[in-house]
């Protein structure tokens, strides 16, 4: 019953995530990505830290194997493996038993089921990319966490799948995109679990909780018969069948081991402070009582920074002849609620929600060293409306703050320049006016000036917020006369 339940429920995190990077029912799934772990460290969202934490402590690590989209994505490979295995395995014994009915020569027998064993902890990798981890936090250096934490990571492989099924291809993100998730699935293929239980940083902080977690799975030594069945089954291989004992830090409580004990040997129940065992049952040693210090240390260690990032989409126009071009801009622009170009990159960790979420086709992963696939802002294929909040309200990470339409018009993200080298009416080649026209907060006017011939366009820098409405509407190729460039740290318009 419990692992049908923890199934139910980790296909119904899968679906809602894997929507939510696709653009699709953020009004309905929204609330998923606010409970994933990193972005709420570094959104340093305390009460989902301390609700995952607590769940974990009571539980194990259910929310390996419910809420994070990465771990129920390699339970489905897991599955898939076995599920294979087991066709062969019965298409092979049928085999046989034909053969074997005609008197023929029995071929070699092959074992095509999927079997697990005991592997002690790799602890100098655990805690070695766990404290790489931390320190690339605390230095902004976010591209290790872009590449092994197990929400980015998941949206990479969504969204470079949908990229290239819409034909919206960006080369960084689909090579890493999919070569996240030929390394996952493989790991998941040949050794379940080993990637959450020796790489990911999620999974090596909540593991220092979930040893002394109050609710474990024992090993009743009396009804035992040491047939393996369960450390056969144990994705995680962390059941020691030869010594009864369970490593609670590896454990994901998928509860496949209960399933697969025919005896019922293994039982998930309360243990208690310190695991003390309730006769006949005797749970598995921890073997960690004096690393709880260090438990607390490293997971408040790792609340600290931010990150959230953001996936495409686009937002159509006439045909041109000749596409924009971004324009070297000097400092970045970050979307309406990021505070700061620096408060933005510290806190993203590039899923690539924000960028699925935006109907404007503004956000799209970066490609340089820096700032690799996190979300950069350009107005090329669209500007970033003023009345559109969707970026701010899918960011679980705290690099997008909520903001309201009404706030959205208030706050100056960058500041609007007209190259009058490059401008239509400047030129005496048009009567244009169409930054002035379009511009959704009447920072644009058009006035006369000596040796024009027509009226050319002006900013009013107290009422421009770096929208880019002009920019992306200024008929001017490949680069628009009239650009934006972006403020490094955002503040109010007079």
């Amino acid at each position: 019953m419990l692992r049908k339940l923890r199934i139910a429920l980790a296909a119904l995190f899968l679906v809602g995530i894997t929507l939510l990077f696709l653009g699709i029912g953020h009004g309905w799934w929204g609330w998923m990505a606010k409970l994933q772990f990193l972005p709420s460290c570094l959104a340093l969202n305390f009460v989902v830290i301390a609700i995952i934490l607590l769940a974990n402590f009571l539980f194990g690590r259910i929310y390996c194997s419910v809420i994070c989209p990465m771990g129920v994505f390699q339970d489905v490979v897991i599955w898939i493996r076995r599920t294979l295995g087991k066709w062969q395995q019965n298409a092979q014994a049928r085999r046989v038993k034909r053969i074997k009915a005609a008197g023929g020569p029995l071929p070699k027998v092959k074992n095509h089921l999927k079997r697990f064993s005991y592997v002690k902890e790799h602890k100098c990798v655990r805690y070695g990319v766990l404290a790489l981890s931390i320190v690339s936090i605390v230095v902004s250096g976010q591209m290790l966490i872009a590449l092994i934490a197990p929400y980015s990571a998941y949206g990479r492989i969504v969204r470079s799948i949908a990229g290239a099924a819409s034909g919206s291809v960006v080369p960084a993100l689909l090579i890493t995109g999919l070569l996240t998730l030929v390394i996952i699935a493989v790991c998941a293929w040949l050794w379940g679990r080993e990637y959450c239980n020796t790489i990911c940083p999620v999974g090596t902080t909540l593991s220092l909780v979930s040893r002394f977690s109050l609710f474990r799975h024992t090993i009743d030594t009396s009804k035992c018969i040491n047939c393996g069945r369960c450390g056969k089954a144990c994705k995680a291989s962390c059941i020691d069948t030869e010594n009864h004992k369970i490593d609670y830090s590896r454990c994901v409580t998928c509860f496949d081991c209960i399933d697969n004990c025919t005896e019922g040997a293994i039982k998930y129940r309360f243990v208690g402070f310190g695991g003390k065992k309730d006769s006949p049952a005797k749970p598995a040693d921890d073997g960690g009582a004096d690393k709880s210090r260090r438990a607390f240390l490293a997971t408040t260690a790792l609340v600290g920074g931010s990150l959230v990032a953001k996936a495409q989409h686009g937002q159509g126009g006439l045909t041109e002849v000749v596409p924009k071009q971004n324009p070297q801009r000097g400092s970045r622009l970050v979307p309406f609620g990021a505070r700061s170009v620096k408060s933005f990159y510290d806190h993203c960790t590039a899923c690539q929600l924000c960028v699925s979420a935006c109907p404007n086709g503004v956000l799209r992963p970066s490609t340089d060293f820096v700032h690799f696939l996190q979300p950069e802002m350009g107005y090329e294929n669209g500007y970033c409306r003023p009345e559109c909040t969707a970026c701010s309200q899918v960011c679980p990470a705290g690099a997008i703050l909520p903001v309201k339409p009404e706030q959205k018009s208030t706050i100056q993200i960058g500041l609007a320049h007209v190259n009058l080298e490059l401008c239509f009416a400047a030129k005496g080649e048009a009567r244009c006016g169409n930054c002035a026209h379009h511009c959704p907060t009447g920072a644009i006017r058009m006035v006369e000036t000596e040796g024009c011939v027509h009226p050319v366009p002006t900013v009013a820098e107290s009422q421009c917020i770096g929208c880019g409405a002009c920019e992306n509407l200024c008929p001017s190729r490949p680069i628009s006369a009239i650009t934006v460039r972006g403020n490094s740290v955002h503040h109010i318009t007079a």
